[in-house]
Order: structure tokens, then C-alpha cells, then sequence
């Protein structure tokens, strides 16, 4: 039997035009923070890797729209490179703008926040975040396990170096220790169910193994247990789903503030994205036929679902340190967003990619922005305890309030993003007959409303030890106040986003067209 090989053409390179422009301006910033002074490089190099997100972004955008075209035209609204094992379709698409998105903000931020006692390396902070949100990318438009794996390590070593640049900080040392132990553990659970889904279909293309395991389950049901359950551990590795998050405090505290934020939101969409591309297009689909499997892997995925958002919020009640604090709220919210992937789409309830999309673009705005605070406060109080934001009402009242709305949005109050976002998911759960997991939702809702107050009690409620204002940079307080507006606006437009989500995103077109 012969193998014929597809190469990538002109043509195709196109499609692979955000990517190969985060790679390019990786490139040249690495160059020019070597050319350059330091003193003048590191702003430049800054606003360069800024202009790099924005014009993948663009890119990204153009493509979307060319996809729509097509399909008013009748044509398949995706394309399809190097026989299938890398995907630019609307589900890709759309989490490429939200990690890009997410990245711009952050790095925006950092330009107004960052101290060089902070991050030593920091020309080297911002051409390293671009082959990790690269890396992101990779995960969320791969067809294949090979290059879902290169994406996830591109984005794990990069982030690895990251978590470690306060060098000089005993902290950041352990931190990063911690993060290059957890995260490779992650990768071998997820390399080991990998290799076994490999061996039992004799595919690494997931729409190979969807078309294969039917006859996997037939012959050895256990291994495919196996297979599956070894993935599920790596992933709340990687998410930090309880009971495997007792990483992400110590992490979280050690990192660079703007390296936190990352980790927070696109490290954990990137996890997300490369979760929905396997079971969906394997799991989900392929155990049509064997409800017994498929169930046992919904059950799964509810348990630590539902664990996650109890243990999360239970242990943010005592804690005083906000990066800790914040973490534990990740572990919660990963819990939340792992609901709508955990539903039973055949149930009546195919709107899973919708409810988590617009819940993740809530989390990602209240995290951007809450940690942009938090720099602010830690720059001005130098401390990252709770304590800090004592009198912040008084010190800077515009920042107080713009906290306030991330906080309420944080704890799902009307009228927010946060809010409408876990309202949806809230819906699905009780639509699909989950009750159980919709009462542990409420439940953690209910107690996550203590630990954000305590956000609340500091800024409004508590004398600070100094009274001088604090100092906001234009960049941080610009980032602050588009996460604050963007989070209230979800609130108030819910409809127009979700029907935006549900025109461009097709769970047949995007993940089981071969």
C-alpha cells in the first residue's frame, strides 16, 4: 500500500498566517532586545510583541470572515491542512481570538506595571509569551494527536520559563519547580492515553480514531477505560481540577503577576480547546452506539466538575494572600467551565461550545482585569495580601469601582458577564436533568459571594496604612476599565453574543466533518 503524503502549498500558508506571524515577530524581537539598549528595547519590545497579537488577531478575523463566505456560498466552511491533522474552522477561530485577545490585554497591563525587580528578563517576558499563546493556538485548531501534544508542550515550556523569571526570589524558584514537575506528569498522562488510543485504532488523526475505536470497544472496552480516564487525569493536571490543583496556589503566588494572568486564562483555554478537539471528536461521537462507556465519562467529567467548584471556593474562604485567592477561584471556574463539555449533547442539548465560549470570555475579561488590579495595588503597597486593598476606595476610587464590578461579575451578580455566563450554563445542567450538578453550582455560587467580598470589605470597609493615592499607569488603568466596561456590556448584550457564537460555530461542520 502506497502512503501519500500532503505537503503544505503557497496557498495553504495563508491559513497558517496568525501563527506564522506570532512566529516571525517572535523572531525579530528576539533579535532586537539583543541590538537594542536596554533602558530603550524593553518598551519597544513591549509594544512590538502588543502589535504582533493585534495583527494575528486581524488575520484570525479576516479568516472568519472567509469562512462565512463560503458557507453562504454552499461551500464547507473549514479547511483542512496536511491531510486533516491541522484545522482552521469557527471553533478554532474563535478561541484564537479569545487567547490573542487575552494576551493583548495582558501584555498591555504589564507595560504600565511590571518593576525590573519583578521580572529581570523583561524583553525576554514578551517574545515569550508569543510562542505560548502560539503554542495555544496549535491546541485549539489541531486535528491530530501529534501536533496537539507539540502545541501543549510549546505552551508548557514557555510558560515554564515564565513562572521562573523572578530569579532572584526563592519564591518564584519553588513556583517554577512546582510548575515543571506538575506539568510534566500532566503531559505523560496525556502522552501515555494518547498512545493507547493510538495503538487500539492505529490513527493519530482524531478523525481517524473516531472512524476506528467503534471496534476498539467491541474488542477491548477496558483499554479504551484506560485510554480515556489516563487523559482525564492529565487535563485536570493541566486545569488544575480538584482533587489535582494543589499546584496552582504556590504557582500562582510565585509567577510574575502578568504571568499568573496567563497562566489563568490562556493556559487554561488552551487546556479546554485540545480537551473539546479529543472527546468530542472521539468520546462523545464515536460512543453513540455504547451508552454504558459514554455515560461513564460524562459521570466522570460531572464528578470533577463538581468537585472543583466546591473545593475551590471552600478553600478561598481563608485565604489572605489575592494571587492564592484568585487561584482558587481558577480551580472553581474550570469547574464551571467544564459543565458544558460534561452534558449529554444527544439529550436535547447540543449548545455546549456556545455557554462555554461565552462564559470563558467572561473569565477571561474578570481575570485580565482583576489581576491588572492586583499589580497595581502589590507596585503601590508592595504586598499582594488582601491587606493591601485596604482604603483603595479612598487611594484611588476609579480602580476601587472598577474592582468592584470584576469582583461582582467574579461572583455572578446581576448585571454581568459572570452572571449571564454561569445563568447559561445553569439552564444546561437543568435542561439535560442534571440537577445534582445544578445545586452544586448554586451552592458554590452562594459561598464564592463571602470570598469576593472580602475584595469588597478591604476597599471600602478598612483603613489603610498609608492614605498617599495610588499611582495607576495609562496602560494598566486602560486595561482595567475595558475589562470592567466589556464585562458589564456581556451583561446587558448576552443575546447578540451567544447568536453571533451559534451563526459561526457548527458542532457537525467543525469537529465530525472528515
Amino acid at each position: 500500500m502506497q502512503t501519500v503524503v500532503q505537503t503544505l502549498t503557497w496557498h495553504d500558508t495563508w491559513y497558517l498566517a496568525p501563527e506564522i506571524v506570532l512566529a516571525a515577530f517572535t523572531i525579530v524581537l528576539a533579535i532586537l532586545d539583543l541590538a537594542l539598549p536596554k533602558r530603550i528595547g524593553r518598551n519597544i519590545i513591549g509594544w512590538g510583541a502588543l502589535l504582533g497579537l493585534i495583527a494575528a488577531g486581524v488575520f484570525v478575523g479576516w479568516h472568519i470572515h472567509d469562512l462565512s463566505t463560503w458557507e453562504e456560498a454552499g461551500k464547507e466552511p473549514f479547511r483542512n491542512l496536511l491531510d486533516g491533522s491541522y484545522r482552521v474552522d469557527d471553533f478554532g477561530n474563535l478561541l484564537k481570538l479569545v487567547f490573542l485577545g487575552a494576551t493583548a490585554l495582558i501584555v498591555l497591563a504589564s507595560l504600565g506595571t511590571t518593576r525590573t525587580d519583578e521580572i529581570p528578563i523583561k524583553g525576554e517576558f514578551y517574545y515569550l509569551v508569543l510562542p505560548a499563546v502560539l503554542g495555544a493556538m496549535v491546541m485549539a485548531s489541531s486535528g491530530d494527536l501529534i501536533t496537539l501534544f507539540i502545541g501543549m508542550e510549546l505552551l508548557g515550556i514557555t510558560s515554564y520559563v515564565l513562572v521562573a523569571a523572578r530569579k532572584s526570589a526563592g519564591i518564584s524558584g519553588e513556583a517554577a519547580f512546582k510548575y515543571v514537575v506538575t506539568g510534566g506528569t500532566a503531559s505523560a498522562f496525556v502522552l501515555y492515553g494518547m498512545s493507547f488510543l493510538y495503538g487500539m485504532t492505529g490513527s493519530t488523526r482524531l478523525s481517524g480514531i473516531g472512524d476506528a475505536i467503534g471496534n476498539a470497544v467491541a474488542e477491548s472496552p477496558a483499554m479504551v477505560y484506560v485510554a480515556f480516564f489516563l487523559l482525564i487525569v492529565g487535563f485536570a493536571l493541566k486545569l488544575a481540577l480538584a482533587p489535582f490543583h494543589a499546584w496552582a496556589p504556590d504557582v500562582y503566588q510565585g509567577a510574575p503577576t502578568p504571568v499568573t494572568s496567563f497562566l489563568g486564562v490562556v493556559a487554561k483555554g488552551a487546556a479546554f480547546a485540545m480537551l473539546y478537539r479529543i472527546f468530542v471528536n472521539t468520546a462523545l461521537y464515536a460512543y453513540a452506539d455504547n451508552t454504558q462507556l459514554r455515560d461513564d465519562l460524562y459521570l466522570a467529567l460531572k464528578v470533577l466538575a463538581a468537585a472543583a467548584m466546591l473545593v475551590g471556593v471552600a478553600g478561598a474562604l481563608r485565604q489572605q494572600n489575592a494571587k492564592r485567592l484568585l487561584a482558587l477561584s481558577g480551580v472553581a471556574n474550570a469547574g464551571i467551565l467544564l459543565i458544558p463539555l460534561a452534558l449529554d449533547v444527544t439529550n436535547f442539548h447540543a449548545s455546549l461550545f456556545s455557554e462555554f465560549i461565552y462564559y470563558l470570555l467572561a473569565y477571561v475579561l474578570m481575570n485580565a482585569g482583576a489581576f491588572a488590579v492586583v499589580a497595581v495595588v502589590a507596585r503601590g503597597a508592595k504586598s499582594e495580601e488582601l491587606s493591601g486593598f485596604a482604603g483603595l476606595y479612598h487611594r484611588a476610587p476609579w480602580t476601587a469601582a472598577a474592582m468592584t464590578v470584576l469582583v461582582c461579575s467574579l461572583a455572578g451578580l446581576p448585571v454581568t458577564g459572570g452572571f449571564f455566563g454561569k445563568l447559561f450554563i445553569l439552564f444546561g445542567t437543568v435542561q439535560t436533568k442534571e440537577y445534582w450538578l445544578a445545586a452544586v453550582l448554586l451552592a458554590s455560587t452562594v459561598i464564592s459571594y463571602y470570598v469576593y467580598f472580602s475584595f469588597i470589605r478591604q476597599m471600602y470597609l478598612r483603613g489603610g496604612e498609608s492614605e498617599l493615592p495610588v499611582t495607576v499607569p495609562v496602560p494598566t488603568g486602560l486595561v482595567i476599565w475595558i475589562c470592567a466596561a466589556a464585562t458589564v456590556a456581556m451583561g446587558f448584550l448576552p443575546k447578540p453574543i451567544l447568536e453571533w457564537v451559534d451563526g459561526l460555530f457548527s458542532l457537525t461542520t467543525d469537529f465530525f466533518s472528515r
